[in-house]
Parts: structure tokens; sequence; C-alpha cells
């Protein structure tokens, strides 16, 4: 959680005082996400464009993690959290922003045949999910993977899902796509189904850096969700796991 302003010209000056090695990194992120937003259509069009960037040096680093191990320990504590919040083999779940399965490779091991449904709008890390399928030797659970355009679902069935999980999603989408997703997440939920989403959470200016990191007050998306006759609720729960995004929780109100 945070309460400064990351994209202000003070605190990036600060930061990069304070870190004086990172600078050229960031330097070299911003050109190239400079350009990408000059030859993209949308932030869609233009975060597809940086996944297949950043999946082509390495499909882990692009989901976020570090190293390997930091990449399996932030797909167990996913699969942990929901297993300790009653996720059943017999669900079914819908994981938004499946990347490479992080965490999608135990889901599927733990579901049974068939029940576990992963979207994400980059095509190359959903390549990087069927090495990690064949990695881990899951095929015969018969996981759906789908490349998608936007968060519509429109080719999903109705009230079919009684999880759907995004991870580290809204901390890079602009409040338009949350938008859209908390629209139509409603209808594919069963009626006692809920949709679990993290965020990058902050209670001062909400404000993005480089168009890749977004930061919202909580308010702000509880209210987005009421708006879509959803009810949510702040996961105080999983402020007590070692990750620095929160969770939000919407269920049918």
């Amino acid at each position: 959680m945070h309460s400064r302003n990351r994209a202000s010209f003070l605190h990036k000056l600060g930061y990069a005082a304070r870190h004086p090695g990172r600078i050229s990194s960031y330097t070299r992120r911003w050109a190239r996400d400079t350009w990408l937003r000059m030859t993209t259509g949308d932030h869609v069009g233009y975060y597809r464009a940086v996944m297949r960037s950043d999946s082509a040096r390495n499909p882990e680093q692009a989901v976020g993690s570090a190293s390997h191990d930091r990449w399996l320990a932030l797909g167990k504590m996913q699969y942990d959290y929901l297993l300790g919040h009653g996720l059943l083999p017999s669900h079914r779940l819908l994981e938004i922003g499946c990347g490479n399965l992080r965490a999608g490779w135990r889901f599927i091991d733990y579901l049974e045949p068939g029940h576990y449904y992963g979207i994400d709008i980059s095509p190359d890390i959903l390549f990087a999910a069927q090495n990690v399928l064949q990695r881990y030797g899951l095929q015969h659970k018969l996981p759906h993977l789908t490349p998608v355009r936007n968060l519509s679902f429109s080719f999903l069935p109705k009230g079919h899902f009684d999880v759907v999980h995004a991870h580290s999603v809204f901390s890079h989408s602009p409040i338009e796509v949350i938008d859209e997703c908390l629209s139509h997440v409603g209808p594919v939920l069963t009626p006692g189904g809920f949709f679990d989403f993290t965020f990058d959470r902050t209670t001062g200016p909400e404000h993005q850096v480089l168009r890749e990191d977004f930061y919202y007050r909580t308010e702000t998306l509880t209210a987005l969700a009421r708006r879509h006759g959803l009810r949510a609720r702040f996961m105080r729960d999983w402020e007590k796991l070692p990750h620095k995004q929160s969770k939000i929780r919407v269920t049918h109100s």
C-alpha cells in the first residue's frame, strides 16, 4: 500500500538519487513504452505489445517474477489462498490474465478435467503457458487457454464459474478496462460464486507510471463494483501475506 504519487517528478528524482544503478534500465523501459504507445491503438493493444517484448526475453519475468523461485512462490500463494477460501476440485475456475500459468498449473492439477479456463490478452504468454503444461504433464486435464481482445467474456457461458480470479491484472489496467470487466463478470458467475482481484492500492492520489502500473484507492474500485450491482469487500486476510498488492472480492449483491 502506498500513499505517495510515484508518477510525480519529485518522487522520480528522489528514487533516482537513491537508486542510481536503475536509471539506465528505467530510461530503456521509458523509451520502449513510448514507442509502443505511439504504434498501438489502445491500452490493450499497447500492453499486448509490452507482453510480447517481455515474453521474448523471459516469460516468468514478464508476469512479474524476478526469479523462478519467486514465480513458484507467488503461484503457490494464490493457490493456497483460494483453497483456504473453499475452492473445490469440482468448481469451475476462470483465471483472467492467466499468463504462463504461474498459479494456473496448480489449479489445473487440482481441478477436475476441463474445469480450468485461462484467458489472456497476450498470445505470446499463452505460448509459454503451453510449455508449462507440458513441463508438468497436465495435458490430460484439458485446460482451456484462450487469447482475448477484451474483458467482455462474450464467448463464455452464463452462470458457469464458481470462482473468477485475476492476479496482478488491474495493477496494469486503466479504469475503463476495470469498468469493462466489472460490468460483464456478474453474468458468468454462479449465484454463489465470487471474483477475486488484486490491485496496487494507494491512500494518496490515484496515478499511473508509464501506463504500465496503476494505483487506485480501495473506495474507487468498490464503488465501481456497486455501480454494476455487485457487492465488493476488501480482503484483509490477504494483507498478511508477503505481497505488495491488495485484494478485493466481488459477489452478486
